[in-house]
């Protein structure tokens, strides 16, 4: 090969890799700059706001590494929701994306530990059900077969309640239920033969006798069995508030087990009646235009505001409810209309039809250093954000369930 023909070659090669280059980045940046199209039902456009903003699951709420996190279970259960209903892969894949950024080789996740005991964890092993039917791949199995394991060994209160966290003794947290019953109802459903059903029942049955309140039907944030926690209620051992999101965390529990949780098990109509127990409370405390508020059942206290995660949550598990046949049809046409309200008062649409959801409250606890109190005033003090995690994925799911 002559010296002139190799370096026409190669400066073609040159020329086409820079071609190339240019045009992905061309591509990129028609994908960014691209408006989403009017017709777009409100779950798509959530969806591909998410997508947009977080290209990989793990950022999801500006999260800087990967992490396996109940945030990105709670906005991931809502995209495999979404690829139920429209078959797109591209919700699939993203997905499998994040799940296999965090399950190394040999099927472990990264930078988990079991003897932490925080129930958070079992929530995003909710999406690999369908990742290991449709793969087959080991890994997936692995992991599941290891949250059930911390769920077998979790350090339960002296009435067998799971402990929140390793270092919240003698705790239930109302979202527990949320990161867990889901999980664990479907895996004894689909691996056990059903054997911890009643132990599953067991977990709201304690929600139901020590977390309602009684004078308003609503749940408080925690319960320290033990009430020694500076937080608790010297009598009942209950936090002081009543919080908007925890409501929508346990409705959603009870809906989402429920999916899982067989007719013919005695505790199913038990389970069904605490939905029902709730749902009534919820919707006799929303507001005049049918949403709900940060301290839920104090609307006029000062600085009290009507929050969009508690408001998404409590409308899905309505709408989820109605269709399922857990609650009366009437409530799916309450949700309706509480969704048409939340679109009002909470979401906006930018000029590449993206959208934006406010008023979402910041992560609120209790305990730790510094001390959190979980008074009434904590919560409302407490940041609100935009479009965090909780509202999007509370928005996506409902809109789904009411197909807006």
């Amino acid at each position: 090969m002559s010296k002139s023909t190799f370096i026409k070659i190669n400066f073609t090669k040159c020329t086409m890799l820079l071609l190339l280059i240019l045009g992905s980045k061309a591509i990129a940046q028609s994908n960014e700059n691209a408006v989403l199209a009017d017709n777009l039902k409100w779950s798509e456009r959530t969806a591909r706001t998410i997508l947009n903003k977080y290209p990989k699951a793990y950022q999801i709420d500006g999260t800087e590494k990967p992490k396996w996190d109940y945030k990105m279970g709670l906005v991931l259960s809502a995209f495999e929701k979404l690829y139920q209903k429209t078959n797109d892969k591209k919700y699939f894949d993203y997905i499998k994306e994040y799940a296999d950024e965090m399950i190394d080789a040999e099927g472990n996740i990264k930078k988990y530990d079991l003897k932490e005991y925080n129930i958070d964890c079992a929530n995003p092993g909710k999406l690999l059900f369908s990742l290991y039917d449709a793969t087959k791949d080991k890994r997936y199995l692995k992991v599941i077969q290891e949250l059930r394991t911390q769920l077998e060994t979790q350090p339960r209160t002296a009435s067998g309640g799971f402990w929140h966290k390793q270092i919240y003794s003698n705790q239930m947290w109302i979202d527990g239920l949320y990161m867990a019953e889901p999980f664990y109802t479907e895996y004894t459903v689909k691996y056990e033969n059903g054997k911890a059903l009643d132990d599953v029942a067991k977990q709201f049955e304690l929600v139901q006798n020590h977390l309602v309140d009684k004078k308003t039907g609503l749940v408080f944030q925690a319960w320290d069995e033990s009430k020694e926690i500076a937080w608790a209620n010297p009598e009942t051992g209950t936090s002081p508030t009543i919080w908007g999101r925890g409501i929508g965390w346990y409705m959603m529990a009870l809906t989402e087990t429920l999916e899982f949780y067989p007719k013919a098990h005695p505790k199913y109509k038990v389970l069904t009646g605490y939905l029902n127990q709730i749902a009534k409370s919820a919707v006799e405390h929303k507001s005049t235009a049918g949403l709900w508020y940060q301290v839920a059942d104090k609307p006029d206290l000062k600085d009290n505001y009507v929050e969009s995660s508690s408001s998404g949550m409590i409308i899905y598990a309505l709408a989820k409810g109605a269709n399922k046949g857990y609650l009366p049809s009437n409530y799916k046409k309450i949700a309706q209309k509480s969704f048409d309200a939340y679109i009002k008062e909470f979401v906006k649409k930018d000029e590449k039809g993206e959208v934006t959801i406010s008023n979402v409250s910041s992560n609120v606890g209790l305990g730790g250093k510094p001390f959190r109190d979980g008074t009434n005033e904590y919560y409302i003090k407490s940041k609100a954000k935009d479009s965090s995690s909780p509202a999007l994925a509370a928005f996506l799911l409902s809109a789904i369930e009411l197909n807006k």
